[in-house]
């Protein structure tokens, strides 16, 4: 692997739709490599299959990676506009660029018209299937006369240009993953270079840009290999240099199939919209097929680039454990400051109604409570330890945020104990809450632990029925954690509400 040559390498999605978790790691390998090496990371963006490509969907890749935190040097942005000096960096700009370069092939005997209707090439494909052959262009219009293809021409045929592969021997390239890699020139296509509208195919397009872009490494993902050799026989066609190649291993399901969206949800910004962090999936995608080599698993994005060696990647494919997903996504928001950690809380607290910004914090308009900058961290904190993405905050701290909650009044008895024993405790520990002055956890639960031994209860008689009183749940953080939050106030009319249920 070549790295005392300036390094560029680019992340080039077709805009068809969402970034995926696959693409993402694409261009996150591209990423790390460059900062990795000093080098630049470039972003193009490859538009040229009209059929496929999405309104808006070059946008949406764009927000994505930098919402997951991937600053790219050079490349559009979603103002129109573009920074670098090799633009147009959308390829749909640059199609006087291709035909220049599709016409130095067809003049060099590289590449030829090819006048075969899609129905011609149905048949002659069933043909190939039926006789267990390899499904591939039978070279028909290749072996055409040059009077005959100029005749076609001058009137008006439609066709596609062709490459001319080299009909013996074979191409050989060295990939930095996989070592080297051969295939036999009889079994590669004569792929299509450029299509009759005009629009050239990737095999094209994406050779032109990589060389006229400067890029020394092409990172791509492993679907990509049979195409390589079509791209090294283009390059020599031209008289240039091909890059260095790094194909990334498959993405698989937990069954170990080819990871899909019928299995799991693979749209890089709905993990990001239900709360994982940009951290975590960075983290989460940076291990799919690498891995640092150190006794951790957790990993900020610049501490990642200073340990990506491109080819300690494995070749075998990487199961997207979702499980482990959430297990970062945990560890690092416990790394967040509780500053931090609200802010990023707040918008999913407020999508679900539960705070509404007012003078002072916010308020709980159902009812009428307010919270400070500080009462909102010390909420936040009853379940930090516990939950696994931001989105789950809503649900997790509806009990601190909203009304008294409605539960079963069967939940407030421990065990075996009788109903009335439990809704005497529940009203004189109301009582005796009533009379403390210092409310804070280590305060709470040293008194109450106390008066519970002086009033002759059974630990679980009290401590039970308090927590399932103050959150309505039978798993919940600590009473005394929940009652130092709700404060003194909804701490006692919780309670009471408790003996209400039990009278």
């Amino acid at each position: 692997m070549a790295t005392d040559q300036k390094i560029r390498v680019r992340f080039a999605p077709s805009p068809t739709g969402f970034l995926h978790i696959g693409g993402l790691r694409t261009a996150l390998y591209n990423y790390l490599f460059a900062r990795r090496w000093g080098g630049t990371f470039i972003l193009r963006i490859e538009d040229t299959d009209r059929t496929r490509t999405v309104p808006g969907g070059a946008e949406g890749i764009i927000r994505t990676l930098r919402r997951a935190g991937l600053d790219y040097d050079e490349g559009p942005d979603v103002e129109g506009q573009e920074r670098g000096k090799y633009g147009p960096y959308v390829q749909s700009k640059r199609l006087t660029i291709y035909r220049e370069h599709i016409y130095k092939l067809v003049t060099a005997g590289a590449a030829y018209q090819c006048f075969c209707s899609p129905e011609e090439l149905e048949t002659v494909r069933q043909i190939q299937i039926a006789a267990k052959q390899p499904t591939i262009y039978n070279k028909k219009c290749r072996e055409m006369s040059s009077p005959d293809r100029a005749a076609l021409i001058k009137d008006g045929r439609p066709h596609v240009i062709r490459l001319a592969i080299p009909e013996e021997g074979s191409t050989t390239f060295s990939d930095i993953i996989r070592k080297e890699i051969t295939f036999e020139n009889r079994l590669i296509d004569d792929s299509v270079l450029l299509k009759s509208d005009g629009y050239p195919t990737y095999h094209l397009a994406s050779v032109v840009d990589d060389h006229l872009m400067n890029i020394t490494q092409v990172i791509r993902g492993e679907e990509w290999i049979p195409s390589t050799p079509k791209h090294v026989i283009l390059y020599r066609a031209f008289g240039w240099t091909p890059p260095e190649f790094a194909h990334l291993p498959l993405l698989l399901n937990p069954d170990r199939s080819k990871l899909s969206k019928r299995q799991m949800d693979v749209a890089v910004e709905n993990y990001l919209d239900r709360g994982y962090l940009p951290e975590a999936l960075i983290n989460f995608t940076a291990l799919l097929g690498w891995n640092p080599q150190a006794d951790r698993e957790v990993y900020e994005l610049d501490e990642l680039a200073r340990s990506f060696n491109l080819p300690d990647v494995n070749s075998s494919g990487a199961v997207v454990n979702l499980e482990k997903l959430g297990w970062l996504n945990g560890q690092h928001l416990r790394r967040l400051s509780k500053e931090e950690y609200a802010r990023r809380a707040v918008p999913y607290l407020e999508a679900a109604s539960l705070i509404t910004p007012c003078p002072g914090g916010w308020v709980n308009e159902q009812s009428g409570t307010i919270f400070s900058s500080q009462d909102l961290q010390n909420a936040l904190s009853l379940e930090r330890e516990r939950v696994r993405n931001l989105g789950d905050l809503p649900e997790a701290l509806s009990f601190i945020f909203g009304a008294v909650p409605e539960y079963d009044g069967d939940l407030l008895i421990w065990k075996d104990a009788e109903p009335a024993r439990i809704m005497k405790g529940l009203g004189e520990l109301a009582e005796f809450l009533e009379l403390m002055r210092d409310w804070t956890e280590s305060a709470l639960e040293a008194r109450v632990k106390a008066w519970i031994d002086e009033q002759g209860y059974d630990t679980g008689q009290i401590l039970w029925p308090m927590r399932v009183a103050l959150t309505g749940r039978k798993a919940s953080p600590g009473p005394f954690e929940v009652a130092a939050v709700l404060g003194k106030e909804r701490t006692l009319a919780r309670l009471r509400k408790a003996v209400e249920k039990l009278s």
